[in-house]
């Protein structure tokens, strides 16, 4: 009989690590939707004014996911006016992609990053011209921080883009218009969210957050904002995000990131490969 290997116990931390993020996965969209179960499959409703959800495996559930189960989620997602999206971790259903293919729908595979538990935990200092922080429900520049990420996503990618400080002014106001400042400023002052921006002469330039539930959260949303890129911000904000989830006692820190090239940046703060996390969606 073999003993325990190295292998072994590599294949035994990350199954560890997977089934905690399905149940923060599972646990997240609560706060803020109500839940409607598929069999196999769980579609997250949004209750009120807010980020739109998505349907991903039921917790716990058992057997494959089928084209049929894909299906009658998307006829609810039609019916509710709601993106037809789907979320999951490919090391944890992997039965789920040929069941959206089969219906039609796009996969997207980003890196699956965690926190290296022994990785040290940065310290955030001056950059420059540049000063991060995280921003208290009442700070002036969460409209801004918000609006950097819209921006930054609308023009994907690392090169340096367009968007620069004009266009966050008007995507700022937007953000103040259309209610999403306010609602981040509620789940901030409920500890729901945490939001870190890094700003040089008053204007914010890259932005993210993290959302902690129990010991376990998931840094999303780190955008720099186009004109302002290849000035290592990501790495600052997401840094910060870093050091503000340990200082409240997070033990499990993880992340999706866009590219290979992206999980380069983040790997230099000590994020390590533990799957592949996948996005379903209507071709373009």
């Amino acid at each position: 009989m073999r003993g325990v290997t190295s292998y072994d116990r590599r294949q035994s931390a990350s199954a560890t690590v997977l089934d905690a993020l399905e149940q923060y996965y599972d646990a997240v969209p609560r706060s803020s939707a109500r839940v409607e179960d598929f069999g196999p499959l769980s579609l997250f409703v949004r209750e009120g004014e807010g980020w739109p959800f998505y349907a991903r495996p039921t917790l716990g559930g058992a057997g494959p996911v089928r084209a049929d189960d894909v299906a009658r989620v998307l006829s609810r997602q039609r019916e509710l006016g709601a993106p037809e999206s789907f979320e999951w971790v490919a090391e944890t259903t992997p039965s789920l992609r040929a069941a959206a293919e089969a219906c039609g729908l796009h996969v997207h595979a980003h890196p699956l990053m965690v926190l290296a538990p022994d990785a040290p935990t940065p310290r955030i200092t001056a950059h420059a011209d540049v000063t991060v922080r995280v921003l208290g429900p009442e700070d002036p520049a969460l409209a801004a921080a918000l609006a950097v990420p819209r921006l930054a996503f609308a023009e994907p990618g690392t090169r340096i883009g367009a968007a620069g400080p004009a266009e966050l002014a008007e995507a700022s106001r937007t953000a103040a218009r259309d209610g999403s400042t306010e609602r981040v400023a509620g789940r901030i002052r409920t500890g729901l969210t945490r939001v870190a921006v890094a700003v040089t002469d008053g204007t914010a330039l890259c932005s993210g957050m993290h959302q902690p539930v129990g010991e376990v959260t998931e840094i999303v949303g780190v955008g720099t904002l186009p004109a302002a890129r290849r000035r290592g911000l990501a790495h600052l904000v997401t840094a910060a995000l870093v050091a503000d989830a340990r200082a409240l006692g997070t033990r499990t820190v993880f992340l999706s990131a866009g590219d290979e090239d992206v999980a380069r940046v983040y790997a230099r703060l000590g994020f390590r490969p533990v799957g592949t996390a996948l996005i379903a969606e209507p071709a373009a």
